[in-house]
């Protein structure tokens, strides 16, 4: 496509000064055809970007990214908008537009949004009491009138989806314990497996494939388990196989289950 001024120029020769389509093309070196093809239309073509330039970000993009990465991890009511991730860009120096940051954080969402897209599942069916996940959250409650982190124990049964939670000060080996023995009373009885997203109160070291090393209270696959314990004797960790297992279904519990196994 020719540049807007020589369109013009085209066309302001032929519609205003009069000039033959012939005398045109001879002046600006032209072929007749091409002449006549911007003479034909009504409007004249408007101004299209090809590409969208790259934001200015130089070295502060790769800050950007690793804070979105961050973000996507908490809920989103704890993500900061371009606008908030932007005024913290300027505390690091940061000296370039906004509009920069925010067409960067647009194509990193978009990209995310593709690369989700494109994942398969393979849907799994649980046994009434087959399997059950653990895994604790942060939450903020006001005790006393003093705002405080507990930590919270989410259990879910995978067939019924049935909840339980419950709150403790801190997130210890003890209190796994003592939230399972809950768990299971509220349930009335144990599921044959849980389903774990590597915890640290059980897990000191994570290796390639299955292989984790536990902590040291915790007794190894195939040694005498404590009764408390009995629940973790036929554990099973997130990400084995094809799919994974449900991932996530105990941090979108919301409210304590009131009925047992369905």
């Amino acid at each position: 496509m020719f540049c807007m001024e020589t369109v013009a120029k085209i066309r302001r020769r032929h519609l205003v000064h009069g000039e033959t389509i012939s005398g045109i093309a001879r002046e600006l070196r032209l072929t007749r055809n091409t002449v006549k093809k911007y003479l034909n239309q009504s409007e004249p073509p408007a101004y299209q970007r090809s590409a969208q330039p790259k934001p200015k970000l130089g070295d502060y993009e790769a800050l950007l990214i690793g804070w979105l990465e961050q973000d996507a991890q908490r809920p989103k009511r704890q993500r900061r908008t371009a606008q908030r991730l932007f005024e913290e860009l300027q505390g690091e120096g940061y000296g370039e537009a906004y509009d920069s940051v925010q067409r960067a954080v647009k194509a990193w969402k978009q990209s995310q949004r593709r690369s989700a897209s494109t994942q398969a599942f393979i849907p799994l069916l649980f046994a009434p009491g087959e399997a059950a996940q653990f895994d604790w959250s942060h939450e903020q409650v006001e005790l006393g009138g003093v705002v405080q982190t507990v930590k919270l124990a989410h259990f879910r049964l995978a067939y019924s989806r049935q909840s339980f939670l419950v709150a403790y000060p801190r997130e210890s080996q003890e209190m796994l314990f003592a939230a399972h023995d809950r768990a299971f009373v509220f349930f009335g009885g144990v599921p044959l497996r849980m389903i774990y997203d590597n915890p640290k109160t059980l897990v000191d070291v994570i290796f390639t494939g299955k292989e984790r090393r536990f902590n040291p209270p915790l007794p190894r696959p195939g040694q005498p388990l404590p009764a408390r314990a009995r629940c973790l004797h036929t554990r099973r960790w997130l990400g084995e196989g094809a799919g994974g297992e449900p991932r996530g279904q105990c941090a979108r519990v919301a409210v304590l289950a009131t009925s047992g196994f369905r």
